[in-house]
């Protein structure tokens, strides 16, 4: 069974039966593992989704369901990036230069708060849905589409736009990495808004390596 958060109205799909939406925090998931009989319990959200995650791991331990948290390793800067690394949003809008010109935010829609409180930068919001409160986001411009991004179209954005500076989550993975070759190839400063602590508890970096984990439960539990 998969489970969606519902955060986009977008989403992929995937095999087998789904759910979209919340549980009703711990308690409403630890329910829904034993109405489910659920013999194991994976978290692939998002490495953000630090509420999420602590839900998973109290309705776990409350009904002895064993879990297991996929995490894309974060990316790494390599030589000729200029990265500015942020603890959080609010920080992350508090180093945006002045003079930056267009700033690319790849944040999210939920995230964009923090920077419409800097009028006086303009900003391109690259977002999947568009925001609920369109009127408080009035230094921006909303660029809605969803990735993966190929690398010549991050490159003809970043040149036909004039991209002076970009801010993103450290996300990790593939499908988002293209922005970040094209602001080294640019030599434009990337702030990177550093990750929410990890979760405790079993952790894959890889969908092949939690399959190895599931195989291992299943015939652990015979």
């Amino acid at each position: 069974i998969t489970s969606f958060a519902g955060r986009t109205k977008t989403r992929r799909t995937a095999p087998g039966s789904f759910r979209v939406g919340g549980f009703g925090g711990p308690e409403g998931l630890a329910d829904y593992l034993a109405a489910k009989n659920i013999d194991a319990l994976i978290d692939a959200t998002h490495p953000f989704a630090d509420r999420i995650k602590a839900n998973a791991g109290l309705a776990a331990a409350r009904t002895h369901t064993p879990l297991l948290h996929i995490l894309r390793p974060a990316w790494q800067p390599v030589p000729g990036d200029d990265w500015r690394e942020a603890a959080d949003m609010e920080a992350a809008a508090r180093m945006v230069p002045e003079d930056a010109g267009l700033v690319l935010l790849t944040v999210g829609r939920t995230e964009l708060a923090p920077f419409a409180a800097r009028p006086a930068i303009r900003f391109l919001a690259r977002i999947i849905d568009p925001p609920e409160d369109r009127a408080a986001l009035a230094n921006m411009e909303l660029l809605l589409d969803r990735g993966p991004f190929a690398l010549e179209d991050e490159r003809a954005l970043f040149r036909e736009r004039q991209i002076g500076c970009l801010v993103s989550k450290n996300s990790g993975g593939e499908a988002a990495a293209a922005k970040l070759t094209a602001a080294r190839e640019l030599g434009l400063p990337v702030i990177m808004v550093a990750r929410p602590a990890p979760p405790p508890g079993a952790k894959v970096g890889s969908v092949a390596e939690a399959l190895v984990w599931l195989r291992e439960v299943r015939h652990g539990q015979g």
